[in-house]
Formats: C-alpha cells, sequence, structure tokens
C-alpha cells in the first residue's frame, strides 16, 4: 500500500513538473538579418524642394500683407530657397521628373544604352546634356518641361504683381510710412534665411510625384488645381502663341541637362552610380549665378529704402520677379 501510494506521489510530481516545462517554454523566434535603409533618392528629395517651393509661392497669393512682420515673413521664406544651390537643384530635379513621364522618349534612350552599352550612354549624357534632345521623341518631353517652367515663372510673376500692386496701396497706410527700423537687423535675417533646415514634404506627397504618366504636373498646379494631377489634364501640353508674343527659344543647355538627368535615371541599373551622375546633373552655374544676383538685388534693395512699404517692391522686383526670370526656358531669362 505504502510502495502504491509514494509511486501515485511520484508520478504527479513527474507530470507537475512536465506541465511547468510546457507553459514556460518559449516559442522560437524568428531571427532576420537586419536589411540596410535604401539610399535616399536625390532626385526626389531635391524635387519636394521645388514643389515646397512654389507652396510658398502660392501661399504669398492670400497671404495678409498688413504688417511690417508680413513683408519680412515673406522675404524670409522665399529667399531662405536662394541659398547656393538649393533651388536650382530642385528646379532641375522636378522638371526632369516631368520629362521622364514620356515613355516613347526613355524608350529611344533605352535602346540607345542596348547598343552602345549603358556606360557609353551615360557618358555621353553626361559630357554633352545637349544630346539628349536629339532622340527621335525627345519633342514631346521638351514640350512638356518647356510648358512647366513658363506656367510655373507665370505663377511667380503673379504674384509678384501683388507685391507691387501692395507697394502703393501702402503708401496710404500709417505703419507702412514710418521709417523703418534698423536695416541691419533685416539685412542679417535675410542673409541667415536659408541657415534654417527646410520642413521636409510628407512621403504621401512624394509618393504623389511619380504616380504614373499624368502623375507629375506642373508645380504651381500642385496648388492651385491639384485635380490635374488626378484628371491627366496635363498629358499632353498644348503650346499656344498669340499674335504679337515673342516665341519661346528654350535654352538647348538647359532643357538638355533636364532631359538627361530623366534619362541617366531609366538606364543606369546602379542606384549609386546613377545618384552619383544625376548629382553632377543638378547643378546649372547660370541659373545659380541668376539666383545669387536676385538675392544681392534684394538686399540692396532693402538697404536702399526707407520706409517698410518699399519692401514691398522689393519682394516684387527681386525675390519674385528676378527669379521668375532665372528659372524661365530661354538664355536671356537666365543670364540678366
Amino acid at each position: 500500500m505504502l510502495i502504491s501510494i509514494l509511486a501515485a506521489l511520484a508520478l504527479t510530481t513527474a507530470l507537475d513538473g512536465d506541465g511547468q516545462d510546457a507553459v514556460t517554454a518559449q516559442p522560437p523566434v524568428l531571427q532576420l538579418d537586419a536589411v540596410e535603409p535604401a539610399p535616399a533618392d536625390p532626385l526626389r528629395t531635391a524635387a519636394g524642394d521645388y514643389a515646397a517651393f512654389h507652396g510658398v509661392v502660392a501661399d504669398l497669393r492670400s497671404a495678409p500683407i498688413g504688417s511690417g512682420a508680413d513683408l519680412d515673413s515673406a522675404m524670409d521664406r522665399l529667399t531662405a530657397y536662394y541659398v547656393h544651390d538649393r533651388l536650382v537643384r530642385a528646379w532641375i530635379a522636378y522638371t526632369a521628373m516631368i520629362a521622364a513621364q514620356h515613355p516613347e522618349y526613355l524608350d529611344d534612350v533605352r535602346e540607345l544604352a542596348d547598343y552602345y552599352g549603358a556606360q557609353a550612354a551615360m557618358s555621353g549624357l553626361l559630357y554633352d546634356p545637349t544630346y539628349a534632345i536629339s532622340f527621335t521623341h525627345a519633342d514631346t518631353a521638351e514640350a512638356s518641361v518647356v510648358d512647366a517652367l513658363e506656367r510655373d515663372s507665370a505663377g511667380i510673376r503673379e504674384v509678384s504683381d501683388r507685391y507691387r500692386a501692395a507697394a502703393y496701396d501702402l503708401q496710404a497706410t500709417r505703419w507702412a510710412q514710418a521709417r523703418a527700423g534698423d536695416r541691419r537687423v533685416r539685412l542679417s535675417a535675410l542673409e541667415n534665411a536659408g541657415s534654417a533646415p527646410s520642413v521636409p514634404l510628407s512621403n504621401e506627397f512624394l509618393l504623389s510625384l511619380d504616380t504614373g504618366l499624368d502623375g507629375v504636373v506642373p508645380a504651381s498646379a500642385l496648388y492651385d488645381h491639384p485635380e490635374i494631377a488626378r484628371m491627366g489634364a496635363y498629358a499632353t501640353p498644348q503650346l499656344t502663341l498669340t499674335v504679337g508674343d515673342a516665341a519661346i527659344d528654350p535654352d538647348r543647355d538647359r532643357i538638355g541637362r533636364i532631359l538627361s538627368v530623366a534619362a541617366l535615371q531609366a538606364i543606369s541599373n546602379d542606384p549609386s552610380q546613377s545618384s552619383e551622375l544625376v548629382n553632377a546633373l543638378l547643378s546649372d552655374p547660370v541659373v545659380e549665378r541668376c539666383l545669387t544676383w536676385a538675392r544681392l538685388d534684394l538686399q540692396q534693395c532693402v538697404a536702399a529704402g526707407h520706409f517698410k512699404y518699399e519692401d514691398s517692391f522689393c519682394i516684387a522686383e527681386h525675390a519674385l520677379l528676378d527669379v521668375s526670370r532665372c528659372l524661365g526656358v530661354s538664355a536671356a531669362t537666365g543670364t540678366d
């Protein structure tokens, strides 16, 4: 009897131990190797900066002009983009994405790469950007780029007209007639306007820049008519010329550089090499020099002014109109 009881206790203890082990046992954990994040796409990053710049321009279309602080804010928000090559890179990158919406043009480029080799094709585009406009279907890509640049420049000029008119209207207000304070403070703010980091656009907005044939529209249209991207109204721009208007004469180097960036993205199989080549082409010394002069002229205009209403004229003439000329499509607009 005693032996039976001891055997039963031993069996119970064994079962309890097995049950506890079953409860405390941890399921196997699946471990995966860490995946390195994909390198940032310099084209989309820079293009987002151009879209953000036109967001500022769109805001200024209806922003209040009721105090000196309003004028100071407009100056600072605009000039933050005119430092070094920030706006130049953004401008080229965004318009290159517009050129990339033409598959026939990209097919021409890929055919060249298949025949001569990708390295030879990329070298040719890098050292002679005007070669990019010689392809059979380059004219359609060029037309879209020219049309987008013209629309964007027109949007900047529209805001320039608003601030120019305000410079006259403000002369009837007491605060704008008062003598401006120490101009050194305002000039220092302009000098340091580009030192603050820009606010990045959301990932959703960046993804919307390359969502298909009709996904990339003129940057100004992103804020004026966002339905254009959904409706595809910009797929085939119609360039018209009114009697008496001067015909558009695009700068071959400027447009070729933009189309070359789109072409390089299409034929490079190595993202790191593609980024390096694209970075080399996201530069236009002529446009960068033009924007530098626009910023210097703005500072000189502010320094020479005595009243706050004069700041409105400085914004119109140099922070907006001069910049619209710098970002135009013809050689003349880039060298004024």
